[in-house]
């Protein structure tokens, strides 16, 4: 499993949006890691921001 399914999956499991912090608090992985992977699946539009610097799947 890629970084990027990692966190798209823990993000769809929480059921709330989640900062990148939140995100590498959880799934363990480094916050640069989190970050690249954040970046990669906004220009993919796979996640969406619907509060300000946080961020839910835009499939739910």
């Amino acid at each position: 499993m890629t970084d990027k399914e990692l966190i798209l999956d823990m993000m769809k499991k929480a059921g709330e949006p989640l900062n990148a912090g939140k995100v590498a608090e959880l799934s363990g992985l480094d916050r640069k890691a989190v970050d690249k992977a954040f970046a990669e699946l906004k220009k993919d539009g796979a996640i969406v921001s619907p509060v300000r610097c946080k961020w839910e799947p835009a499939n739910k």
